[in-house]
């Protein structure tokens, strides 16, 4: 597209912008409580300028906290949006997903060996902690004060509370990078929270494996969550 088209739609797009819609009594003019009339293209949500500019130049811009001109907002989308270095801390458990113990039950592979690395003095044994640690390093937002990562549950909730990183079950809604924690037992990460409060997850040591989990609205018995980023 070329530069003269461009600024002719942006000038289009500032008009309409300007110009009070003639359903909704003018942009961003709230609508009639009860209103039930059918969604069309003059009802929707205003869009911002960023994202008119984004369809006018053939591109999706989208900033934190916003979605697509006309489409329903993602479940992330509905509470805080996540930093982006914890979205990439779930990226980086999405690529573990289906790593196993070889052999079953050993605690222990050339995969589980890398995830030690994240912590500092780790050892063979229950590693659902390793790889939370591996995957915020890999993020690069490494858990402890100093990087340290953590081999202990209950170590790392201590550390997330004296940080101000810690949210206990009942005081804060997870998001979508957020560590989901039981106890002093397992640790995960969130992979993404569904509008009715479904809540998906990445576990590390869940069946002697790296696996994607599932927990409907208030069915996770999750005492807590750590927010990183």
């Amino acid at each position: 597209m070329s530069l003269e088209t461009t600024l002719a739609r942006i000038s289009a797009i500032e008009a309409a912008l300007a110009s009070p819609s003639r359903s909704t009594g003018g942009v961003g003019a709230p609508q009639a409580s009860g209103s039930t009339a059918t969604a069309t293209s003059s009802q929707t949500s205003p869009a911002s300028f960023s994202q008119l500019l984004g369809r006018a130049s053939g591109t999706s811009t989208l900033l934190p906290g916003t979605s697509p001109l006309g489409a329903a907002p993602t479940a992330s989308l509905l509470t805080t949006w996540s930093s982006p270095a914890a979205l990439n801390a779930v990226a980086a458990a999405r690529t573990q997903v289906g790593q196993a113990e070889m052999p079953p039950g050993s605690n222990d592979s050339p995969r589980i060996a890398e995830y030690r690395t994240a912590v500092q003095g780790a050892v063979v044994g229950p590693w659902c902690a390793d790889f939370a640690s591996w995957c915020a390093a890999q993020a690069g937002i490494p858990l402890g004060d100093n990087g340290e990562g953590f081999q202990s549950v209950g170590a790392l909730w201590e550390w997330a509370e004296r940080s101000g990183r810690a949210i206990p079950a009942g005081e804060g809604s997870p998001q979508p990078g957020d560590l989901i924690v039981w106890g002093s037992a397992h640790v995960g990460i969130v992979e993404a929270v569904d509008p009715d409060g479904t809540i998906h997850t990445i576990e590390g040591n869940s069946s002697d494996e790296v696996a994607q989990n599932t927990y409907g609205p208030g069915e996770s018995g999750a005492t807590g969550y750590v927010r990183l980023g």
